[in-house]
């Protein structure tokens, strides 16, 4: 029988959690399904997990964020097992690898460099050394790297800061705005004239700049939107429940009335 004081301590912390995994994993005493999954099978939960974790700041519910943080660092836990299982690395190894990057990257606070300095000289100096690791893997394109799995707003942001670096880039906002226009434009034209695989394509340079105006006036294109799809969330949920109080479902109203319901929630917000 294999001792399991560690895995039945309450304080046994991220020892706790390692073992446990490995138990899972093990091929004759583990659960079937955790033995059966790969990196590939375990990705989906890992992102999920991460905007469960975006989620619980968004909300600023702390007691939410501890568990949710706990699933994402179950991921972490998880690939690494599947990792030593195939004699790649353990999560030893991912602890390490984080640990030399960081201090590679913060000279100036574990190494000689000066922290006199403001958080934007340490944002480009921060680059600066990501170039650098970039060259020393062959990665030498100025969009290598960017991973592939990013949502996609996100990645388009990251596209065109790398593209800003070496000069490709709008001066200013006004220039993504008028760039705006002319896609809207273009995307009209799309709708009335051409096919939908047009209409699509429209659509997304139509996101991409937006992406890019995004970036000029320093928001998160993602918590933009996950904000503005919270307010909608909350605004028809008070839709539905005037409608309610009148003895009506959605269903049972018109785009009139809604629309009205709709004004009265946002007044509502206002007070």
């Amino acid at each position: 029988m294999p001792d399991d004081t560690l895995i039945h301590d309450p304080d046994g912390g991220l020892p706790r959690l390692i073992a446990i995994m490995a138990r899972l994993r093990d091929p004759d005493t583990g659960c079937p399904w955790d033995i059966e999954q790969d990196f590939a099978s375990i990705a989906p939960y890992t992102i999920e997990e991460a905007y469960e974790v975006a989620d619980a700041i968004e909300q600023q519910n702390w007691q939410e964020l501890r568990g949710e943080l706990g699933d994402l660092l179950l991921q972490v836990v998880f690939h690494s097992q599947i990792a030593q299982d195939q004699g790649l690395f353990d999560v030893q190894d991912v602890a390490n690898a984080i640990s030399d990057k960081m201090v590679a990257r913060h000279p100036h606070v574990f190494g000689t460099e000066s922290r006199d300095k403001t958080a934007e000289q340490q944002t480009r100096d921060w680059e600066v050394v990501k170039a650098a690791e970039r060259a020393a893997e062959a990665k030498t394109g100025t969009l290598d790297g960017v991973a592939l799995g990013l949502p996609a707003l996100l990645r388009a942001v990251k596209l065109q800061k790398r593209a800003a670096r070496v000069g490709f880039d709008w001066p200013d906002s006004s220039h993504v705005l008028n760039k705006i226009r002319e896609e809207v434009e273009e995307l009209h034209e799309a709708a009335t004239e051409l096919t939908q695989d047009a209409v699509e394509e429209e659509f997304g340079d139509l996101l991409f700049v937006m992406a890019n105006l995004a970036r000029h006036m320093k928001v998160c294109p993602e918590t933009a939107l996950r904000r503005a799809n919270a307010k909608f969330t909350r605004r028809f949920e008070r839709i539905e429940a005037l409608l309610a109080e009148r003895g009506k479902r959605p269903v049972e109203s018109d785009l009139a009335e809604m629309d009205t319901l709709w004004d009265q929630a946002k007044a509502e917000e206002r007070q």
